[in-house]
């Protein structure tokens, strides 16, 4: 069984993963401690300004029951390039077993972006989750807070201005 042992402490538990694309990279860390393992691009795209594209990553992971995989773009591309997710962060539920897929999306205004095989376009972060049960109740507890939400904390000037309809 092939592991990043090298960025990964010894006594760490395991997430069984398939390689679906013997040419493509195992998830690894870029370095020790990281929390996310990089996922990498089995195909080549070019992404026009504003567009999105589903992308393959190679590999099919079983997640042990209470855990998540969550798919975050990387900070570097995003930051230098305007290469985002759409759905960020994705979701990878425990009981999943197909092909892990990155719904990419080019958010600078002007540049495409290139992506070629191999390159690493995504993290996958894996956490526990607490899976609980959902209960019908009439009432909910009360909270200082209450049902302020959408910069109902203020910290930005434009948050003082009137709400849109529906917010």
């Amino acid at each position: 069984m092939a592991t990043n042992a090298g960025s990964t402490p010894a006594d760490a538990p395991f997430v069984a993963v398939r390689r679906l694309d013997p040419g493509i990279d195992l998830p690894t860390r870029a370095h020790p401690g990281d929390a996310g393992v990089d996922l990498s691009s089995t195909i080549d795209v070019v992404l026009e300004p504003g567009h999105r594209a589903l992308v393959p990553t190679g590999i099919s992971i079983a997640l042990p029951m209470g855990t998540v995989g969550l798919i975050h773009p990387r900070s570097g591309l995003a930051a230098r390039a305007g290469l985002s997710i759409v759905n960020t962060p994705g979701t990878v539920d425990s009981g999943y077993r197909g092909e892990i897929k990155v719904c990419l999306i080019n958010l600078d205004p002007h540049d495409a972006i290139t992506i070629a095989r191999g390159d690493r376009i995504a993290q996958l972060l894996v956490q526990k989750v607490e899976l609980l049960h959902f209960v019908e109740v009439d009432e909910l507890d009360e909270t200082s807070r209450g049902a302020g939400g959408y910069g109902s904390s203020g910290g930005h000037a434009m948050l003082g201005a009137s709400q849109p309809k529906g917010v």
